[in-house]
């Protein structure tokens, strides 16, 4: 499933963490819990309240999601059909790209560590690395 930031309301919890340490997540009153991601450069937004099926650790510095996160965009996403997307439309607009681009970006979070899977369509696919983070 795609996980669209649109679908979160930014209201933030505090992320201050004892003197100068920052969370890796932010988490919001609406049970979404989202974090900037070094691979694909998005924020992507996991619904944890008890209707979706994301289980989190309610750790916000080493955070742990289950089951893996998918996200999907442009001509990627599940059941788009033929025509323009992102890839094409920059193509032909090179004086205006769009600011979003086409990618796949699936990891396991897991401890504050992100594992990218081999499908990920950006350089750290297969590669683990910490968290960022927030500011």
């Amino acid at each position: 499933m795609a996980l669209g930031i649109a679908r979160v309301r930014y209201v933030y919890e505090s992320i201050q963490r004892g003197g100068d340490s920052l969370a890796k997540v932010l988490v919001h009153s609406d049970g979404a819990v989202t974090f900037e991601c070094p691979g694909c450069g998005e924020r992507h937004a996991i619904n944890t309240n008890q209707k979706h099926r994301w289980a989190f650790n309610g750790d916000v510095d080493k955070p742990t999601f289950s089951p893996s996160l998918l996200v999907k965009s442009g001509h990627y996403v599940n059941g788009r059909t033929e025509g323009e997307c992102w890839c094409t439309y920059n193509e032909k607009h090179p004086d205006k790209p769009a600011p979003f681009k086409c990618y796949i970006c699936h990891s396991f979070v897991t401890d504050g560590k992100i594992q990218f899977l081999s499908d990920c369509t950006h350089p750290l696919a297969g590669q683990t690395v910490e968290m960022l983070d927030e500011e």
